[in-house]
């Protein structure tokens, strides 16, 4: 498969509910997808290409706070020939922290995790990207040559612009592009710490988890247009990344909806920007090489 082709989903999830529950499911509104995801089902649901390109590698991301869970993550991915990197769970706030990545990246399958994150979104404490022990754990991720996913609401933007003043030599990338208030139809605020956040270099952002955030069941793409003319004239293509938030996009469309629109978004671009944001800015962020076990497109 050559670069030309690549398709890179930077950004999706699997659970299985009999193993290991999944307790935000429980909030109101997650009943489509109250039940258990594999990788397999990935496979049947991205069966839409995006510029001609079909789906050849991903990125899995924890749900959960529980080592267990980024344990099988690994497991999953030595496995599975789609996945090519996992963005694991530890507590940054434990003096251990190091060692229990040291014991990760050395354990079976550790080559695979690249990246950590943190439901930051669901952190009352307002300045938690700034506590010193979250800090500690923070620095000892970037000792080891792995990034750090953020995962804020728009109205936490600005730790994620005082992480990235303090840590400039953590690779970042941001999540969701900071979940802006789409459905409200207010970007101001958000535009502008945005805009802050990517001065830093060393700042990335997915192109994901936009339609969760407009209307769910009449979101067009002139709805998320306004929030792509942000992140492209904010980080530029190199540091833009397609995600799906698969299988939670199935809650406002489902993955080949959300492919669609990422075309229809990245018409005008040039191929080099289109190969940055659908495969090149992944491929570096999360160090994804060729792999004996890859074969052809999954679908």
């Amino acid at each position: 498969m050559s670069d030309a082709q690549a398709l890179v989903d930077a950004h999706h999830h699997v659970w299985d509910l009999d193993v290991r529950p999944q307790p935000w499911l429980d909030e109101p509104g997650h009943e489509p997808i109250r039940r258990s995801f594999g990788s397999h089902a990935l496979r049947s649901a991205a069966t839409r290409p995006i510029a001609g390109r079909r789906l050849t590698s991903t990125v899995v991301v924890q749900c959960i706070a529980s080592v267990p869970e980024t344990r099988d993550l690994l497991t999953l991915a030595d496995s599975d020939p789609l996945i090519g990197a996992v963005v694991g769970w530890v507590d940054l706030t434990s003096p251990a922290v190091g060692d229990v990545l040291d014991d990760l990246r050395t354990g079976p399958a550790g080559r695979y995790l690249r990246a950590v994150r943190h439901v930051v979104q669901g952190e009352p404490d307002p300045q938690w990207l700034q506590r010193a022990d979250v800090e500690r754990g923070l620095r000892a991720v970037g000792e080891r040559g792995l990034g750090y996913d953020v995962l804020v609401r728009s109205h936490q933007l600005p730790q994620a612009i005082r992480l990235a003043e303090r840590l400039p030599e953590l690779p970042l990338v941001l999540d969701h592009a900071g979940k802006p208030p789409i459905a409200r139809r207010d970007l101001t605020d958000w535009a502008q710490q945005l805009r802050t956040l990517a001065w830093h270099p060393q700042v990335h952002c997915k192109v994901s988890g936009l339609v969760t955030e407009a209307d769910l069941e009449q979101w067009t793409v002139d709805d998320i247009r306004p929030v792509w003319d942000v992140l492209l004239s904010a980080f530029g293509p190199d540091r833009l990344m397609f995600g799906s938030d698969w299988p939670v996009c199935v809650l406002a469309g489902g993955w080949n909806r959300w492919a669609a629109t990422v075309e229809e978004l990245l018409d005008g671009c040039s191929g080099t920007e289109i190969h940055a944001v659908l495969a090149g800015t992944a491929t570096t962020f999360y160090h994804l090489t060729p792999d004996p076990k890859e074969g052809t497109p999954c679908c």
